[in-house]
């Protein structure tokens, strides 16, 4: 049975850092993407950044590009999140996810919550001004 289990957020202040760690468990990943999202308080669930393992192709939303890095681990099938230069509306629940299909080299890296599966409980960031 796969699992993911994020871990790492917590509560800082504007302009500080966090790293979000995610820990998956029960199969090989090394095909298929794995990505962040996060949801705020009544807003939909948003798309953060992906990585695929194969390949390493990474892609960011435009609203953390430059502050948030994706990395992964392939030893240790675990993927981070370091998030720097904080901000109040980075507050939310963060989720990470397998893909629902196998990368390629001809697969686009894939950014909405519908490609994706797998579901961890999220772990909460909370940034004060």
């Amino acid at each position: 049975q796969v699992q993911v289990v994020e871990s790492g957020g917590g509560l800082v202040q504007a302009g500080g850092s966090l790293r979000l760690s995610c820990a998956a468990s029960g199969r090989t990943f090394s095909n298929y993407a794995m990505g962040w999202f996060r949801q705020a308080p009544g807003k939909e669930r948003e798309f953060v950044a992906a990585i695929t393992w194969i390949g390493g192709s990474i892609v960011y939303a435009e609203t953390v590009k430059g502050r948030f890095t994706i990395s992964r681990d392939n030893a240790k099938n675990t993927m981070y999140l370091q998030m720097n230069s904080l901000k109040p509306e980075d507050t939310a629940i963060y989720y990470c996810a397998v893909s629902k299909v196998i990368m390629t080299i001809m697969t686009t890296t894939p950014t909405t919550p519908d490609e994706y599966r797998n579901w961890g409980q999220g772990t909460q960031v909370t940034v004060s001004s």
